[in-house]
């Protein structure tokens, strides 16, 4: 059923005005994945590493932390759930304010904003989860999942689309989001599992984990251009630097 309707919904979803001008050109890719690897490796890579963070932080909080309140601290699962729902709805509210700022100040500011929040939070979320008090917690599943994953994937799907050429964009976008989703978020909560085994019980190294996770994220960010105000009918060209500064001149 959810098959058919995702078919269903797709299908029905008209194709964006730059991919219509490709189509009329002929200029569509025969094989869109061996195109964007020939062409922009570069983004692909860098693109995934912005995703580490977005992708860790909801795994972290959303399915981690939820195991240890209950597993670990053998605490009421009610506690981390009534913090993932108010959460989860202060989320939704963000990443469309966020989305909207970053329309205005630019994709990567937001970005930023969000990761070095979440670097700051890493360590105060390990304290507010071991002090075992209830107000601490649903705090901490607030600010993680309402607060810094609103932030951080508020711009993300405007700054991925942008990064890519028109010719093989959709291919672009569900290669970084599936493989960096699969290969690096994906093991959060099997690896913050083994942390904690190794820190005897302990939430620090998971902090450090995600400190690390968030610098690799700000570091990938740094080194790709800012895309607000890109014309997607224009081709890609894999030269950052040069377009970030054009960008920032315009």
């Amino acid at each position: 059923m959810l098959l058919a309707i995702g078919a269903y919904i797709r299908l029905s979803v008209m194709e964006t005005p730059a991919f219509q001008r490709v189509q009329a050109r002929k200029e569509v890719a025969a094989v869109p994945f061996k195109e964007l690897v020939r062409a922009q490796p570069r983004a692909l890579l860098l693109g995934m590493g912005t995703r580490f963070i977005e992708g860790f932080t909801f795994n972290l909080f959303s399915v981690y932390f939820l195991a240890y309140v209950v597993t670990n601290l053998e605490l009421p699962k009610s506690w981390a759930l009534d913090g993932i729902l108010v959460g989860a709805l202060l989320g939704v509210a963000l990443v469309v304010a966020m989305g909207a700022l970053s329309d205005r100040v630019g994709r990567k500011p937001i970005y930023r904003v969000g990761t070095w929040l979440a670097l700051l939070f890493a360590f105060p979320a390990a304290i507010l989860l071991q002090s075992e008090n209830r107000w601490a917690i649903f705090a901490t599943f607030v600010i993680g999942l309402g607060v810094l994953y609103g932030i951080v994937y508020g711009p993300l799907a405007a700054f991925w689309s942008e990064l890519f050429d028109t010719r093989y964009r959709y291919s672009a976008l569900s290669s970084l989001y599936q493989i960096s989703g699969i290969v690096a978020s994906g093991f959060t909560p099997l690896i913050a599992a083994w942390l904690v085994s190794r820190g005897d019980g302990s939430l620090w190294l998971v902090a450090g984990y995600n400190v690390a996770v968030a610098v690799i994220s700000l570091v990938c960010a740094h080194f790709l251009p800012e895309t607000r105000g890109r014309d997607l009918d224009e081709p890609w060209v894999e030269a950052p630097q040069v377009r970030d500064d054009a960008l920032a001149a315009a």
